[in-house]
């Protein structure tokens, strides 16, 4: 296979592991074609109001301040007089979207759905709101469009303020709460003089949403345990207790309606969101007025947390949900048909009403998601062959009718609580059926993917056998046997194909399903390969096999390791320190050896440092510009001394251009984050500043020399002028230590070389990057050069987690961007923090570049060796993809293989970036000099 078509191959193939993950464990859990169910009984409530305080965690609202007061003393007294309370768990992602649309349409978005934006629906739904007679939404734009949106008619109106106001460097954040209480009093005066507006007002099944977004933009911006954070919980408090009392005026007390203040997530203690801590997943839920029960007072209740005491709350009822248990409490509250795709079972005990009534509502609950089961169970009945469709057998046809029958005459008989558990039963059952044929083909679509996966890497390691080593014959190919090959798969491709057609399955199965068949011929077609591979293997020493074995299987096992624990990644470099005494290295090249010791036990610390953005920290960020200045100056010095006849002293111009993007960008972190402070919002010339820098970054790099030592200097110092505007704290020096590493690596290679006799040692002074792609005898692949890639998987994977566990969403820090925007921008923000990850990346995959050219190996051969290791962790953490247990263990099982997948795509992009970093100069026109005759 020809180099380019190999590369397309391996970048398609991936990409196919990679999407694979969420049609199997991510596909859309809705279903359409249901019939609305509503409780035939007229409701307690006529209106309900809905408050979101978005990222208030649970134990912000409930937990009395330093001196023993509520920090929401009207909603403390709600909860101890007037209404229930309880805890709303929530699932990941605690992200604004997938919690909004919980809470209001009752059912858990796939986590896809958050890439796909916060303002469009990727799949339409039914909400509370849709099902509302007249639905009145104030808040974000962020929000609050994709209810009407999804609305059928046009009975859901929404206000919202511009999107600009969402600036996490704005004085205030409160104001933007204060904004919807001021818009919904105006709104209510108005209606006064508006008689269409006054009537539908008075209308029954009514919704007033506020959706409050200080306490989160507070939240993100000072973090949760500021004083700004708990400023704005009793803003908002305060704020409550005047719409409570304007709307209870407005209907003249009339006790019809129903009052609702939770939250769509919390939040960390370090402002961010998106995983799994109970401080993201635990909100508050207070539920008051018609319909709802009043405080029950109690002796004891047993909870495994123990904030009960904590918050003084031991003998009032908790009563916890699931947030989308809060979508049929509203819809049975104002008796509006449940939304469709809700899974949410109801909380009873937060209503006061008959037995009757909660029967009836429970029974309309189960009906509403055996209606989703019937219709998951048909389409899938649909799909797939009779012979083959195995039903989910505790709800059987004859079963659901039994079900039914008995809970209807449970209701006849009065026999209400029995009903009511019968209900329980019948719900958990259709919703453990709906999950059945939700993953229905998961086992087979998972098996497809292993295969095709397993097929792949042996491919690879039969490439590199074929084309990089001395191992094989080269052996005539048999065109007979390649012909019954090519129409034995094509034949098994056709089988598939066929079979996949009859059951009317997605095209995307196709692709799943048929990726094997051309994987395993051209595994088959090296049947020669394996042969030779295996009279080598035979001939070599047993032990020596079995131990190069287990060091390999040992490698691999602790960068797995490294995923769940950063502090793997400090043990791997702390043995990288004795490489040199365990290889003899150390005695022809001491110095070099003992800097490789000192640099790998600096590196080995900041994988024990807590995760990056916990605990901002300037001056050391300041202080990381300043040391790479001083470095420069080191360096710069020792470039204009030492003597290169190829050298234009012209080139050194670029340095000094560079040292001052530098400069510039430490004088704008400090600057920036002291106007940020004494709340002066981020300064205009600041911003410019620092889009400049990061657009000018790359064209001063490659104006530089392509001398290895100029160039990887000159991509040094281009990458920390935009890394330092992305810092928050110790992370700044991180690349320096990285990129220290790095160098005395390449040198290090070199002494390596020599060692095992494999080539004589270029000059590195004078060596060009340019010269190297010039090269056309690569030496063939020593067993030595699959140490080589190991170690830059490894430096990759340290470069990922050196100063923190990206695998997950919460451990991005917003801050890092401040010195670009303060506005919320979810795509725009993310981009760059998806930059500063990949910074350290640039400079591992330029050192990885230098090793490759410095070693005259080939590109490709080294890069197999690492696709082959990167392929062999992505199939691990495959096989570790679960889908039970805790949210937080499927969604960090999940991310983990997302992102060993997307590290090994990156890793073919970043192979080709490396070359053009390394290799390409922009020219630009010189003077010439005129010498006189």
């Amino acid at each position: 296979m020809d180099i380019p078509v190999f590369i397309l191959a391996g970048l398609l193939v991936h990409c196919v592991f990679l999407v694979s993950i969420f049609d199997i464990y991510f596909s859309s859990p809705l279903v359409h074609g249901m019939t609305p169910q509503q409780t035939p009984l007229p409701p307690p409530a006529k209106r309900l109001v809905l408050f979101v305080a978005d990222g208030l965690r649970a134990d912000s609202l409930y937990e009395l301040d330093s001196s023993g007061t509520p920090r929401a003393p009207y909603l403390r007294s709600i909860l101890e007089n007037n209404g229930s309370w309880g805890i709303s768990h929530t699932r990941v992602p605690t992200e604004s979207r997938p919690g909004h649309v919980a809470l209001i349409a009752g059912f858990y978005e796939d986590v896809s759905a958050v890439a796909k934006g916060w303002k469009e629906n990727p799949v339409e739904f039914d909400s509370v709101f849709n099902e509302s007679k007249y639905t009145w939404s104030w808040g974000s734009p962020d929000i609050l469009p994709m209810f009407a949106k999804g609305a059928t008619g046009d009975h859901v109106y929404t206000f919202c303020y511009a999107a600009e106001s969402e600036d996490f460097g704005a004085e205030d954040a409160a104001k933007l709460d204060i904004w919807v209480f001021d818009h919904v009093k105006s709104f209510f005066n108005s209606s006064r003089s508006n008689q269409t507006l006054f009537s539908a007002l008075n209308e029954e099944k009514v919704v007033l949403f506020l959706h409050l977004l200080g306490i989160d933009t507070n939240g993100h911006a000072h973090r949760p345990n500021s004083r700004e954070y708990q400023e704005n919980i009793k803003k908002v408090d305060e704020g409550v207790k005047e719409i409570a009392s304007l709307i209870d005026n407005f209907y003249g007390n009339d006790g019809k309606t129903a009052f609702i203040l939770t939250s769509d997530h919390g939040m960390t203690d370090w402002g961010s969101h998106g995983a799994g801590h109970p401080s993201e997943t635990l909100t508050p839920l207070i539920v008051w007025g018609a319909g709802v029960n009043y405080p029950q007072k109690v002796t004891s209740q047993f909870f495994e947390d123990n904030f009960l005491k904590e918050w003084k709350l031991e003998n009032l009822k908790r009563l916890d949900v699931n947030q989308a248990d809060i979508a049929p409490l509203m819809a049975s509250l104002i008796g509006v048909p449940f939304p469709l795709n809700s899974v949410g079972t109801l909380p009873l005990e937060y209503l006061n009403s008959s037995a009757l009534f909660k029967a009836e509502s429970m029974f309309t609950n189960a009906v509403q998601i055996l209606e989703q089961f019937k219709v998951k169970m048909s389409q899938k009945k649909e799909t797939t062959l009779s012979f083959l469709f195995t039903p989910f057998k505790p709800l059987s046809d004859s079963e659901q009718i039994n079900f039914l029958k008995k809970i209807r005459l449970y209701i006849q008989q009065e026999k209400y609580d029995e009903a009511v558990s019968l209900c329980k039963t019948l719900i958990n059952l259709a919703l453990e059926g709906l999950s059945y044929y939700h993953t229905y083909d998961r086992l087979f679509l998972g098996l497809s993917i292993a295969v095709s996966f397993v097929g792949w890497t042996t491919y690879v390691i039969l490439v590199i056998i074929k084309s990089h080593t001395n191992l094989t014959k080269t052996v005539p190919a048999n065109k007979k046997k390649s012909t019954i090959l090519f129409y034995g798969f094509a034949s098994a491709g056709m089988i598939i194909a066929f079979f996949l057609l009859i059951q009317k399955c997605p095209w995307t199965y196709y692709i799943y399903c048929l990726l094997p068949v051309p994987v395993w011929y051209a595994v088959v077609k090296e049947i020669p390969v394996i042969q030779d591979l295996a009279t080598s293997v035979l001939s070599l020493h047993i032990g020596q096999s079995i131990g190069f074995l287990l060091v390999c299987i040992l490698g691999i096992e602790i960068l797995v390791f490294s995923f769940f624990y950063r502090s793997a990644l400090t043990v791997g470099l702390l043995v990288f320190a004795g490489w040199p005494v365990m290889t003899q290295l150390w005695i022809q090249a001491k110095t070099k050896a003992l800097i490789w010791t000192l640099l790998c036990v600096l590196l080995a610390i900041f994988p024990l440092m807590p995760v990056v953005g916990r605990e901002p920290n300037i001056p050391l960020v300041i202080a990381a510009g300043l040391l790479t200045l001083l470095m420069s100056s080191f360096s710069l010095a020792s470039l204009c001394k030492s003597e290169n006849k190829y050298r234009d002293n012209e080139d050194l111009k670029v340095y000094f251009y560079q040292m001052f993007s530098v400069a510039l960008s430490t004088y704008v972190v400090g600057s920036t984050h002291n106007s940020l402070k004494i709340k002066q919002g981020l300064p205009i010339m600041n911003q410019i500043i620092s889009w400049m820098t990061l657009v000018s970054s790359p064209v001063l790099l490659l104006l530089s020399p392509t001398f290895l030592f100029e160039r990887l200097f000159s991509i040094l110092l281009s990458l920390m002028s935009t890394y330092l505007l992305l810092s928050t704290g110790y992370e700044a020096l991180f690349p320096l230590a990285l990129f220290g590493l790095m160098f005395v690596w390449i040198n290090m290679e070199q002494e390596a070389l020599q060692h095992y006799g494999l080539s004589l040692k270029p000059k590195l002074a004078v060596f060009n990057f340019t010269c190297a792609m010039d090269i056309t005898q690569f030496r063939q692949l020593h067993l030595d050069d699959v140490r080589r890639s190991f170690f830059f998987v490894f430096f990759i994977v340290t470069a990922f987690f050196g100063t923190g566990n990206i695998a997950s969403i919460n451990s991005f820090d917003p801050a890092s961007v401040y010195c670009f925007l303060t506005v919320f921008s979810p795509f725009m923000m993310g981009g760059l923090l998806l930059l500063k990850v990949a910074i350290p990346f640039v400079l591992v995959s330029c050192a990885f570049e230098a090793v490759q050219v410095t070693t005259q190996l080939s590109s490709k051969s080294l890069f197999l060796i690492v696709l082959v290791i990167s392929d062999i962790m992505a199939l691990h953490f495959f096989f570790l993809v679960k889908d039970y247990g805790s949210w937080l263990d499927i969604g960090t099982s999940i991310s983990h293989y997302v992102l060993v997948m997307s590290l090994t795509i990156f890793m073919m992009v970043m192979n080709g970036l490396a070359q053009l970093l390394t290799a390409q100069r922009l020219g630009l026109p010189r003077r010439t000099k005129h010498h006189s005759t």
